[in-house]
């Protein structure tokens, strides 16, 4: 029995919903469909179907809604998982070659389900990247902007990012080593990109059992915007202001408090990031 938990806020949904049942009664799978309604639903779903023993999960949505499905999971190394991406940002997906939509049905019934590696933060988990920084900021103001398409929000956003960000004072502590920084961004890497494409760490594998922890350095104000393109053109892993460690574990802190921390999208305000590397024990549906 596949136990199909959708997002029920993305495009079309009542189109692909169709379209993936239809599928996979053609194939004789047995699926059911389960909705969320709001924030926190889908991972009360993955822990109360995980709970009983239900062990094949597939996830129609984005990177927030995967995050939540694997938060939830009582042991996500008894589960397989399925991934039919149909969110905003689709960045995990993209990083192991699954198509859009209802293509990534074929992974189902036709792929074999292959082992990757999952970040394991303390009460949350990630499947993609987890870190802090100007581009939480960034999603922090266009969550709280009222007025305004996504795009409109964000570009906004971004502006007031960039004429107020100072940079994130943090501890970072990885292979037995504690270093401060003033950090642009800080982050834990299981996935190659993050916000919809963006190749944070292009360096990335989700299944070699390495973890990349990447700090870049938070330039002067009038430099933000120059580093911030460079960033978004995956050039900034070569700078000096980068700095780029594998590792299994990582830890941070931030001197002046909680901080908040990102998890494939979704934020919380945190006493800190604990981050270790579960290697291989997630199976996910790939071709």
């Amino acid at each position: 029995m596949l136990n199909v938990i959708v997002n029920p806020k993305i495009r079309k949904m009542k189109k692909l919903v169709a379209e993936i049942d239809a599928r996979m009664k053609e194939r004789g799978v047995a699926c059911r469909f389960f909705y969320s309604s709001k924030r926190g639903d889908a991972r009360k779903y993955a822990h109360s179907l995980t709970a009983a023993g239900q062990t094949q999960l597939v996830v129609v949505g984005g990177d927030g809604t995967v995050n939540e499905v694997l938060s939830g999971m009582v042991d996500p190394s008894a589960v397989t998982l399925g991934i039919i991406p149909a969110g905003t940002g689709n960045d995990f997906a993209a990083a192991v070659g699954i198509p859009l939509g209802a293509k990534a049905v074929s992974c189902i019934l036709d792929g074999e389900p292959q082992p990757v590696d999952y970040i394991e933060c303390g009460t949350r988990r990630a499947l993609n990247i987890a870190g802090t920084g100007m581009d939480v900021e960034i999603l922090r103001r266009c969550e709280n902007m009222r007025c305004g398409g996504r795009r409109g929000k964000y570009f906004r956003s971004l502006l007031a990012t960039l004429f107020r960000y100072k940079g994130s004072r943090l501890l970072v502590t990885v292979n037995g080593e504690t270093r401060e920084y003033n950090a642009m961004i800080a982050a834990v890497c299981n996935g190659k990109q993050l916000g919809g494409g963006i190749p944070l760490c292009p360096a990335a594998q989700p299944d070699d059992g390495v973890m990349e922890l990447v700090v870049v350095d938070c330039p002067p104000r009038r430099k933000l915007l120059p580093k911030l393109v460079r960033l978004m053109r995956g050039k900034l892993l070569e700078e000096p202001i980068t700095h780029h460690i594998g590792c299994s574990a990582a830890t941070v802190t931030s001197p002046d408090g909680k901080l908040y921390v990102q998890y494939d999208g979704e934020i919380f305000e945190e006493e800190a990031l604990n981050a270790y590397l579960v290697g291989g024990k997630l199976h996910l549906w790939r071709i």
